[in-house]
């Protein structure tokens, strides 16, 4: 739930040092609007936009690493944490209430970006017409190394709490679970790709699968918007992972699981992990995630809706590009239904605007019978 503020000025330059070894880093962001706002239900592609626009008017090379990088993103951002409400066809936020928003960054060239610009923040961050003060920002994962997660102590088991929508990749279709070998594949391809100590994917997530166990679980599923394009069914909950006898037999692999558990609060869990989903915390807890606003849920379930009749339209075409093809078609339909205007529908899915106009077209067309 939001907190209500109180009549006093905050330094959030305060404390927000690291050296320049570091490699991870989290920030956690406190929010206040000044009057009731409402913000657009897809509101994490303007928060996504926002981060990557800071970046470049500090590092433009680094920004365009950060939008168009082949490898994995080196950061993750969260939706926005507090009192948020359904009004009408959009998000409302409440006046003098804070909402909390988290960045983290995985590699040491964007943790040495972020320790220069924390330094120097900007006053607002502005979501279309929502104009979001900055009243605080400080450490919320503390900065550490991937060799300082390597060799810290841990203990039996791996606990995790997943307390925005998680969902993975398998088979080309979302997969809404939490097995072991799909998420410590997640936490592996980060590790891989920015803490120069690869290891052998295949092998490890081999011994995962003989070894890793479900000690206990709480967890429930939802349908949730995903990032551009699209809407995934994600799970939310807690998870306990802990390893059998044998798992003794592989030392480093040990290690390297509680490593990964470790982790996972700064790299997220799944797929779109820039845009809100998939954020991960270490421990157990019984307390549900926050419910995502109805506006959301209904524009998610029409989305995926519109997204499979469009498929099935095109099934004799089939692959990948008919896929992407039916889920851009939903996604810009579904907004325009829900009021949106096709100018900034292809400013955030950053399309040209007469193509946009096009797919509306056909998408409803489409839609007619016969």
């Amino acid at each position: 739930m939001a907190r209500k503020l109180e009549n006093k000025t905050i330094d959030y330059k305060s404390n927000l040092n690291w050296s320049s070894e570091t490699e991870l880093v989290g920030l956690v962001f406190e929010f206040v609007t000044l009057a009731d706002v409402s913000i657009y239900p897809q509101y994490t592609i303007g928060l996504h936009a926002w981060f990557l626009d800071q970046v470049r008017s500090y590092d433009p090379e680094l920004s365009a690493y950060l939008h168009d990088g082949e490898s994995e993103k080196p950061f993750t951002i969260s939706a926005l944490d507090g009192e948020l409400v359904s009004s009408g066809r959009q998000v409302q936020l409440c006046a003098n209430n804070s909402y909390y928003w988290y960045v983290t960054v995985l590699s040491s060239r964007v943790s040495q970006w972020m320790e220069k610009w924390v330094q120097n923040l900007p006053k607002e961050l502005n979501l279309r017409n929502a104009s979001l003060q900055i009243r605080s920002c400080n450490i919320a994962h503390d900065p550490t190394t991937y060799a300082q997660l390597l060799n810290s102590e841990h203990g039996e088991t791996v606990t995790l709490k997943f307390l925005s929508p998680t969902s993975f990749r398998r088979k080309g279709h979302h997969f809404p679970l939490p097995m072991p070998t799909n998420v410590f594949h997640s936490y592996l391809r980060r590790w891989n790709d920015f803490s120069g100590m690869s290891v052998d994917q295949e092998a490890f997530l081999a011994w995962v699968d003989d070894n890793v166990l479900i000690i206990r679980h709480q967890l429930t599923s939802m349908k949730v918007l995903a990032g551009k394009k699209g809407a995934v069914t994600g799970f939310t909950g807690t998870i306990e992972f802990g390893l059998t006898k044998e798992a003794s037999k592989q030392p480093d692999f040990c290690k390297l699981f509680y490593a990964l558990g470790k982790l996972a609060p700064y790299c997220g869990t799944g797929h779109k992990t820039t845009f809100g989903l998939g954020q991960t915390r270490l421990g157990w807890s019984s307390q549900a995630a926050p419910e995502v606003p109805d506006v959301q849920s209904l524009l998610a379930k029409r989305i995926e809706e519109l997204t499979d009749i469009f498929k099935a339209q095109r099934k004799r075409t089939g692959g990948d590009r008919a896929e992407e093809i039916a889920s851009k078609w939903a996604t810009i339909l579904a907004r325009r239904e829900m009021g949106e205007s096709l100018q900034l529908v292809a400013q955030d899915l950053e399309m040209p605007y007469e193509t946009v106009k096009t797919y509306v077209k056909l998408a409803r067309r489409a839609l007619k019978p016969g």
